[in-house]
């Protein structure tokens, strides 16, 4: 799954770099968010130390911010930075009983991440509560539905290719639990993300991109 959801982001970002009228590269791309919103849930649910792996979101995020703005000329925040606030609003949502107060919560913070604006913005946040709140057949069904509202919204037609891991998580588990036991060392996965924007940053820059 890691081995995945890696491939897939570089061949978006090699796609948005060098070849941006080549749609294939970023139709292949969208499979990299979900997997790393899923990813983000599991290690929310499973791991010992929340404010050790808070921290190490942080961390990503801060060294891959100026390497992302560089290589792809924006100001927006990177997409780490995206997943460091869902996994802040997770941690709120599991202190608050009142739905209301949720409801209100989450409101505020998709309009705190289309403001500055992070990367997938208020879509990253909902497909990350999505991943941890939805079950079964729920999950595919509110994935589905959140790719609607934004194809209508705002024209994300390639999104629906995001669906496809979805569908492997809820309609294949055989598949996936094979997929989730072939991990990678933990120090490839965190740094995979920064270290493959600096080489294309690099690269970008000396072809004159």
């Amino acid at each position: 799954m890691q081995l995945i959801a890696m491939l897939t982001m570089l061949i978006d970002h090699i796609g948005l770099l060098f070849f941006p009228d080549q749609m294939i590269w970023r139709v292949v791309g969208r499979i990299a968010f979900p997997l790393y919103a899923y990813a983000l849930v599991q290690g929310y649910v499973h791991t010992s130390s929340y404010s050790n792996y808070v921290f190490r979101l942080f961390c990503i995020a801060a060294l891959s911010q100026i390497p992302y703005q560089l290589a792809f000329d924006t100001n927006r925040l990177n997409v780490v930075a995206s997943l460091f606030v869902a996994i802040l609003v997770l941690r709120l949502l599991s202190k608050i009983r009142s739905g209301i107060l949720a409801t209100m919560l989450i409101a505020m913070i998709c309009v705190f991440l289309e403001v500055f604006p992070f990367e997938y913005g208020a879509y990253g946040l909902l497909l990350v509560l999505i991943f941890k709140y939805a079950k079964s057949h729920e999950l595919f069904i509110m994935h589905l539905l959140l790719n609607l509202i934004y194809m209508f919204s705002y024209g994300w037609v390639i999104q629906f290719v995001s669906i496809i891991p979805t569908l492997v998580i809820v309609y294949g588990p055989g598949i996936w639990t094979r997929l989730e036991t072939r991990s990678l060392p933990s120090w490839i996965w965190r740094a995979f993300y920064p270290v493959h924007l600096v080489i294309l940053m690099i690269v970008g820059y000396f072809i004159g991109k």
